[in-house]
Parts: structure tokens; C-alpha cells; sequence
């Protein structure tokens, strides 16, 4: 995973990564530190998707802009929009299946 320091880096990541999954939460989130090993876990069995780590305690007008309410969050874009909006309690099965959709499409 790669981390996202601040709101312009992630602006960036996400004009510029084809596929991207951004995974947002903060250090003392136990249920964000446990989910994070599952995420990267799963995305390894996709080869296009990028995986990026956002620490909102680095940059928290993150959570302003991009609507995030609740932790832990995940975002996936594909060619700068956004397909998947998932946060608070993950499905991991739920999101793989959509990220299989969105894989199979690019």
C-alpha cells in the first residue's frame, strides 16, 4: 500500500491511477488496523488495482473533501470516478465482488 500524506497527493492518486482502492482510517482505529490486512490480502489477487493508504491524523480536511464520515472508509476509482463507497462495517466478501466486477470491465 502506498500512503497518502495529504489532500493534493490523494487528489492526484485518484486522477491518475486507473484502477485504485484508498483505504482511510486513523492508527488508533482498531477495527481500521485489523480491516487493513484483510484489504491488502484481497487486493493482491488483483493485479490492476492499486491499493493506497490514507492516515487522516496527516491530513483531516481529507475526510472534508471527500465526504468521509465514518472510519474505516474505502474508495475505489477507476479512470478518476468513483464506483465503490464503502465504510464502518466491511463486507469483505461484498467489496471483493465488486472489485471483481470493476476489474473484469478494465
Amino acid at each position: 500500500m502506498i500512503e497518502i500524506k495529504s489532500k493534493e497527493e490523494l487528489d492526484k492518486a485518484v486522477k491518475d491511477t486507473p484502477f485504485g482502492l484508498f483505504y482511510v482510517t486513523r492508527p488508533m482505529c482498531g477495527v481500521g488496523t485489523d480491516v487493513k490486512q484483510k484489504v491488502i490480502e484481497m487486493a493482491a489477487d488483483y493485479p490492476k488495482l492499486e491499493t493506497f493508504y490514507i492516515n487522516l491524523e496527516n491530513d483531516e480536511t481529507i475526510a472534508g473533501q471527500y465526504s468521509i464520515f465514518t472510519i474505516p472508509a474505502i474508495l475505489v476509482y477507476a479512470g478518476g470516478k468513483e464506483y465503490i463507497r464503502e465504510a464502518r462495517f466491511l463486507s469483505m466478501d461484498e467489496l471483493e465482488t465488486k472489485i471483481s466486477r470493476i476489474s473484469d470491465l478494465i
